[in-house]
């Protein structure tokens, strides 16, 4: 069966490398893909905003499968484009369809749903420009630090966690009035701030049932220590060694289930990955937020620990026989280090020669995340250039590894947090 990835990261690096494992895979094809996943998947040239395009590369390639990496393509409909098409309803699309994609979508759809069927969640309020001095006076109301939220899609950016008011203020006028983050940011979400440690959360779900899929936690700012800009996530650790039995098992009654009797009751026709962003807040988990896909680079280490085939568990979801489905994990520790170009997550150059590649350990995997050929160089292509992942019987001995061989691999104004897991450390856990 042929199955066509849609994508150019790391994420969707991962998703080919695992796909391609399987021997009911006969042929991988990553749309636009990058420098890296042509090893396991062959380059479609094809603009996967336009699904028109992509719906006639899917017919003349015979694909039987579509996974969706990005949200963009859910949340603009990819889904239904293929379900409403008489010659692509038969594909099997791995994600949601446009309502059940709102739940990342929007943050104020997501803090109603969240409201709306009990699940636990910071307290907020939602503001437009119009109503920009309501907006201000919340503000003035709330205890600091307090976390401000653009609406809409914002890869990853759109959160300001203020620590006083005029930072706060600030954050409000970029976003409602100067619409630093476009239509994204034309409603902003003024939200309690949450005093805990995050975790990161996912299933394969088909509205109904579910497969519990390997924990991480993501480490989003661009300095040590958890400082200065929020990014698109410079590292990742699984398993969390606070996610313990006791944790997950109220992930799963509080969080997960009403989740999906949530769906079920607004009729959202969801099948695909739900990523659930939780906060641990002494021992209890509350949502800061929903993604309708995989995560970046969560995927870099959950996909490792996974011993399935992952065809087969999504066969399992057209099948809608997750509920039966025994996942196999690696008990190993996955950790990921992100190689970012200097200036990120501002302004970068690109085109700057890579090396070192050929010195990286055999037991380290290397995901593409923004790289590309030219004239038999590689260069890098993006913000966030590689993710580098590593396992091991400890969380040290993965860290080591990954750290490493990030240090081999090199190019100008190259960066990466040398801290990933320094946190879970200091907790003695």
């Amino acid at each position: 069966m042929n199955v066509l990835v849609i994508g150019a990261g790391a994420r969707e690096h991962a998703i080919a490398w695992k796909l391609s494992q399987s021997e009911f895979c006969d042929q991988v094809f990553v749309a636009p893909g990058n420098a890296g996943t042509t090893k396991f998947g062959t380059t479609a040239a094809v603009d996967i905003h336009d699904f028109e395009e992509l719906g006639k590369f899917a017919a003349d390639f015979n694909i039987m499968m579509v996974v969706v990496g990005p949200e963009n393509s859910l949340v603009e409909g990819i889904h239904d484009y293929f379900a409403s098409s008489e010659f692509l309803k038969h594909i099997l699309v791995i994600g949601p369809k446009k309502a059940g994609a709102m739940l990342e979508g929007s943050k104020d759809f997501c803090k109603a749903f969240l409201q709306k069927y009990n699940i636990p969640t910071a307290r907020y309020q939602s503001f437009t420009e119009a109503t920009f001095k309501d907006a201000v006076e919340y503000l003035k109301q709330q205890s600091f630090p307090t976390v401000i939220k653009a609406d809409g899609l914002a890869a990853g950016k759109g959160v300001i966690i203020a620590q006083d008011y005029e930072e706060g203020f600030d954050a409000l006028e970029a976003m409602l009035r100067n619409k630093r983050f476009g239509n994204a940011s034309s409603k902003v979400v003024i939200e309690e701030y949450l005093q805990g440690i995050e975790v990161s959360v996912f299933i394969l779900t088909d509205g109904k049932d579910y497969v519990l899929l390997p924990e991480a936690k993501d480490y989003k700012r661009i300095g040590e220590g958890d400082t200065g800009l929020n990014t698109g996530g410079m590292g990742a650790i699984s398993p969390v060694p606070f996610a313990d039995e006791t944790f997950m098992q109220k992930v799963k009654e509080r969080v997960i289930e009403p989740t999906l009797k949530g769906m079920q009751a607004e009729n959202l026709d969801y099948s695909g990955f739900l990523f659930i962003g939780l906060m641990n807040v002494n021992g209890d988990p509350y949502v800061i937020e929903y993604n309708v896909r995989l995560g970046d680079p969560e995927t870099e280490v959950i996909l490792p620990r996974i011993k399935s085939d992952l065809f087969m568990m999504f066969k399992a979801l057209h099948d809608h026989t997750l509920g039966e489905y025994k996942l196999e994990l690696d008990p190993r520790t996955a950790t990921t280090v992100i190689l970012a170009s200097g200036g990120y997550p501002e302004g970068y150059e690109k085109g700057k020669e890579i090396a070192g590649l050929e010195n990286v350990s055999e037991d380290v995997l290397v995901f593409h995340a923004g790289t590309s050929k030219v004239n038999g160089k590689l260069l890098n292509n993006g913000g966030r250039v590689f993710a580098v992942t590593a396992l091991g019987d400890t969380m040290e001995e993965a860290l080591e590894k990954a750290n490493a061989a990030a240090e081999a691999i090199t190019w100008q104004d190259r960066y990466y947090r040398r801290d990933i897991g320094f946190d879970l450390r200091k907790l003695n856990v």
